[in-house]
């Protein structure tokens, strides 16, 4: 007795303050696992699905980002060291390490990098044990334990002997359906984002182009070229400042959508109703308006004066992949110089062009107010997960 009171205790001196009534164990005793690493399967066009580390995220399968197939004939040598079946969870040991995805279909191949666990029956639930690998407690101990330098990964018996709180089997099983619960939640959110974007990107090729109006708008477009009605300015070095004056237009706020870097001067100056073209660059052709600032030399500043600026931003967005066809230069692709001359633009009177750029802010407004609140939704399971997956919460069984 007194050897298990010690052992208890040594249990949870290694973990962070859990429960009394919480076991702290490894994960090699709480699974089967099988690890995929070893020779590269032959690929080919179709076949059985093969599930790599790319199409692993954050707690699903992704199978648009990555599709491909193993022969049906080479499926059984493939998988002889265990078969996927619904609910095992997946975790990728490197290139990335530690995205974890739960199985949603057994008509699949496992390729390298990949470890299946299955918790054991009755102890440790599936769906507990995907929450688990996806808390920040784990991923910081992945992190200790991890090897490599430019790519980081997990040798196997390093995430086997990993530690992990676990309550008893039917507080797992509350606390993976509360968890489940927000997921659906975020998951019917970025559904419904989707939509919203199809729509957008529909209803966008439709009242740019004319093919439908607007209620009380009448009267023949016309088609210009483009520097028939802005006036162009190509952005300049910015020296960057602590706390400087001007916002900088630059790389880093085209990435994150954030002013990160500051300027005391601001050589070339743009205004809220200017358009932004991103000139060189693997995304040239790249345009957006509504910001103030000092212009990058990356961008160049479309001074819109006989167009509105968001009906032209948006039917630079409704072509940004013919702009970007159009690009030149061996190393770094640019926008060509003589674009301003043969990019036309097929427009209405200003008025209607305002009420046009008017239904499509409303749009966007929508879209960003979605993903806003899809955001809050999954900082708040995060907080509730390091909440649910510590005991500092409990459940009522």
């Amino acid at each position: 007795m007194l050897a298990n009171i010690s052992q208890k205790n040594e249990q949870r001196k290694s973990s962070k303050i859990i429960p009394q009534e919480w076991e702290v164990k490894k994960l090699k005793d709480l699974t089967t696992y099988v690890d995929y690493r070893g020779k590269t399967p032959t690929k080919v066009e179709q076949g059985v699905f093969l599930i790599t580390a790319r199409n692993i995220k954050e707690g699903f399968i992704d199978y648009k980002v990555s599709k491909e197939y193993v022969k049906v004939d080479d499926y059984e040598s493939i998988m002889r060291r265990g078969k996927p079946k619904v609910g095992d969870v997946l975790i990728t040991t490197e290139a990335p390490m530690g995205n974890v995805a739960q199985i949603d279909r057994e008509d699949i191949a496992l390729a390298q990098r990949v470890i299946k666990f299955r918790g054991e029956k009755g102890v440790l639930d599936n769906t507990y044990l995907k929450y688990h690998l996806l808390s920040n407690e784990f991923q910081n101990q992945l992190l200790k334990r991890a090897i490599g330098t430019t790519v980081l990964g997990i040798q196997g018996k390093e995430l086997h002997n990993i530690k992990i709180p676990l309550p008893n089997y039917r507080e797992q099983l509350k606390i993976a359906s509360i968890l489940s619960t927000w997921d659906k939640a975020i998951e019917l959110k970025e559904k419904l984002i989707n939509q919203k974007k199809v729509q957008k990107k529909g209803l966008m090729q439709k009242l740019l182009t004319g093919e439908e109006r607007l209620p009380g708008f009448k009267g023949n477009w016309k088609e210009v070229q483009l520097d028939k009605v802005v006036k162009k300015t190509k952005g300049k070095a910015i020296k960057y400042v602590k706390d400087g004056k001007y916002p900088a237009i630059d790389m880093d706020y085209l990435q994150s959508g954030e002013f990160k870097n500051f300027s005391d001067e601001a050589v070339v100056f743009a205004n809220k109703s200017d358009v932004l073209l991103l000139w060189d660059g693997s995304r040239a052709g790249k345009a957006f308006t509504g910001v103030e600032g000092s212009v990058g030399s990356t961008f160049v500043k479309l001074e819109c004066k006989a167009i509105n600026n968001v009906f032209l931003q948006k039917h630079m967005e409704m072509n940004e992949l013919k702009i970007q066809r159009l690009r030149e230069g061996s190393g770094i692709p640019h926008v060509p110089k003589d674009f301003l001359q043969y990019y036309k633009v097929c427009m209405p009177n200003i008025e209607e062009q305002d009420a046009i750029a008017n239904v499509l802010i409303n749009m966007d407004k929508n879209i960003d107010l979605l993903e806003k609140e899809t955001f809050e939704l999954k900082e708040q399971k995060k907080g509730l997960m390091q909440l649910l997956l510590t005991g500092k919460v409990r459940v009522k069984l």
